[in-house]
Formats: C-alpha cells, structure tokens, sequence
C-alpha cells in the first residue's frame, strides 16, 4: 500500500458520511460499506489476508473518498484490499479477459461482423453467462470494424501554431472511432495540430479487476510514449474520464508506480473538456457555434468528477445556442467500467443506475450527454437513449462536417 494511502487510514473517525453516499451498499448487503470494507477492515487486514471477499462488491467509483472531509483514500483502500483478495485466490478467467480492451480489440476488430452477432446472439450470450460468468444482459460495445488509430495514421492535421497530444483510450480505438475524429475536428477547429502517438490501454480494467503486476506493465509502456510529447511542453487531453484519471493520479496512488515518465505526463495531462473550458476562460476557444435545438440529460460519471475540477462540460454547452442541457443528480450510472458486465453484479449495477435512468426517460429527450464511454454504454442499455461525449454536440454546433467518417460509433 503506498503511504499517502496507508497515511490517510486514520484519520477515519467513522462518521459514515462515505455510508450515506455510497450507491451500491444502498442497493445490495453483499456490499456492507465503504467505511466497513475499507478503513475498518483494513486495520484488520494488516495483520494478515482477509477472509471477508465483500471488498470485491467496491465499485471503485470513488464517491466515498470525495466525500470524506478527513480525506481519506478509501476506495483506493478498497481497490488495494480487492488485489490482495485476487492475489491470494487467483483472479478469475473472466476477470483477466474482459481487463484487456485492447487485446480484445485487436482480436474482434477485423471479425467485427462475426464478432458483434456473437455478443448479440442470445444462446451464445446465454452460454458465456454460464461459462464465463459474464452476464447475458450486460451492455456489450460494438466492435467498428476499424480503428481510429488507422484513421489517425493517415490524416494530417493542418499545419498551427499550437500543437496537443491526444490520448483516446481503448473505447475510441476500438468502438467509437468517429468519437476520436470529433475531437480531432473540433480541436483543429480552435487552432491545434493534433498529434496521435501510438499508444495501448492505460491498465484501468487490469487494476479494477486486482491485476496491478499487469497494470502497471500497461501504464509504463503508454506513458513511455506520451512523456516525451509531455516533456516539449505539449499538452495531453483525453477524452476518456476514467483513463485520464489513471494517468493523472491513480496508477500513482493505487498502483503505487514511481516513475519519471508518469510524472511528467501527469502532470501535462488534462479531460478534454477541461482543457477546452480553460481555453474559453482565456478568450481563445471559438464560439462561433450555430443553434442547436435539442434537450439533452446530462449526466457527469463518477470518474469524472475524481478529476476535481467541476462540470466543464455543462459550462461549454452553455455556449451552443438553443440547447436545452438537462443536468442530472443521480450519483452513478452503475456499470463502473467491467463490474456491471459481470454475472454476480449486473443486477446490482443495474439497480444503482434506475434513478439515472427514469430520469433520462423522464426527460423525453430522443439524446443523452456523459463524459465516459462505459457509462454512456450503459445508459443506452438502461434507457433506449442515445448517449454521447459532449463533444459530439460541441462538433455538430460547429458545423463541421457530419457525420464524421463513419459515425460515433464507426459503424
């Protein structure tokens, strides 16, 4: 455990603030709470392994550590305990293949036909639910047939002033490549030459599912090849929450990776849409937006608001004229990246998100905004709507040329 996480243990004074904020012990006693599972057990826990596997029904959100007024780390405290757990019992097949998105990727990419009627094909589902254990409901993401990477690799950028590094995560590689080409477009639209390094997963799925060894290989080999960019002073953004967190702060804190390559791109790196509010609030983003008459239920996932810095996103769509954005205080959509996908925990997943989604329908909106990939997945499961990034409205406002090559979805 890294010490500004075993450092924060006690400062616990079981307040139970966490309890009262917590979606999932609220909907399940598998799960009994954050302050039980985390800073209580681990006192416990070190004097030795843990006989107790409800730690394995933490999310990792991230809620109760942004509530806790003595800042203490526990879901970090959790996500630690949960690899343990899966060190001493051995982590799961299912576990070890749905925490590699880009392996995954590669493999269904060039069978996407085959591969997208298998994930939807009802007997086989009902068979992976009984041999692998992952759910045959669960929100399964469509493989494009082609990656952004690809179409990276073969489109120039115009020459700028300014230039950004682009960091666009597995869920844009692999499923949602016209999600990339927006936010090439609209940061091209502001004056930036985008540059897209070759780059792989993160490590999130590896690391919330206990696989930290496997991680930590993962996020060493990608910010081997962003810390350069990083070290000519050159901005990073993504637009993947959860991923850019990772980068930012988790496999620091979590993973407890010391390393200078992940310092300096940490510290370069930025949400997507955090970097363009902080160009609004300099003068430099272009406003020069066209109506667009649409209600959207906006949704701020969990991982984005471990980012700290607010809702940037409600405040750019306050720019397109003639949106109406609905904003949404349901803490959680549920899916926590892989964990709703599994056979044990997708009731409860989904049981945390029905308030998100009643009201989504109740909003009558034909489209919903969120920030992260999984969870916009996961509300167009739960609801019918259609989910996407903001910066999807953000391109469209711009009037630049839609569709992208082949849709949000690259299908």
């Amino acid at each position: 455990m890294t010490d500004l996480i075993r450092d924060s243990l006690d400062h616990c004074v079981k307040c139970t603030i966490c309890e009262t904020f917590c979606p999932f012990s609220q909907v399940t006693p598998l799960f009994p709470g954050p302050k039980y599972v985390g800073p209580q057990a681990e006192r416990y826990r070190g004097a030795g392994p843990s006989p107790d596997a409800s730690v394995d029904y933490c999310s990792g959100c991230g809620i109760c550590t942004q509530v806790c007024p003595h800042d203490v780390k526990i879901a970090e405290i959790n996500s630690q305990a949960r690899a343990q757990l899966w060190e001493d019992r051995g982590i799961p097949l299912r576990n070890q293949l749905i925490a590699r998105p880009s392996v995954l990727g590669r493999l269904g990419t060039p069978v996407a036909p085959l591969a997208n009627w298998v994930l939807g094909a009802k007997p086989l589902r009902a068979v992976a639910d009984r041999v692998l254990g992952i759910h045959r409901n669960a929100p399964m993401p469509r493989f494009a047939g082609r990656t952004f990477q690809r179409w990276a690799r073969s489109h120039r950028s115009p020459a700028a002033d300014r230039s950004v590094v682009y960091f666009h995560a597995c869920g844009t590689n692999y499923y949602e490549p016209g999600v990339g080409e927006m936010v090439v477009a609209v940061l091209e639209h502001n004056g930036f030459n985008v540059i897209v390094p070759p780059q792989d997963c993160c490590g999130l799925p590896l690391q919330s599912n206990g696989n930290f060894e496997a991680a930590r290989k993962y996020v060493r080999r990608l910010v081997a090849n962003l810390a350069p960019h990083a070290r000519g002073g050159l901005p990073i953004v993504s637009n993947s929450t959860s991923c850019g967190l990772m980068l930012k702060r988790e496999a620091h804190e979590i993973l407890g990776v010391e390393d200078d390559y992940l310092k300096t791109v940490s510290e370069a790196t930025y949400d997507l849409c955090e970097f363009l509010l902080q160009l609004h609030e300099r003068g430099e983003l272009r406003t020069d937006f066209r109506p667009l008459p649409l209600t959207v239920p906006y949704h701020a996932p969990c991982q984005q608001r471990g980012h700290e810095i607010g809702k940037p996103a409600l405040d750019l769509l306050a720019l397109i004229p003639e949106l109406n954005v609905i904003e949404l205080d349901a803490d959680c959509c549920g899916i926590a990246g892989t964990y709703g996908l599994k056979r044990e925990k997708y009731e409860i997943s989904m049981a945390v998100g029905d308030r998100l989604f009643r009201d989504v329908r109740e909003s009558g909106a034909a489209v919903a905004a969120c920030d992260s990939e999984t969870c916009r997945w996961q509300i167009t499961h739960g609801t019918g709507v259609y989910s996407v990034h903001p910066v999807e409205l953000l391109y469209r406002s711009y009037g630049l040329d839609w569709p992208p090559s082949a849709g949000a979805n690259g299908a």
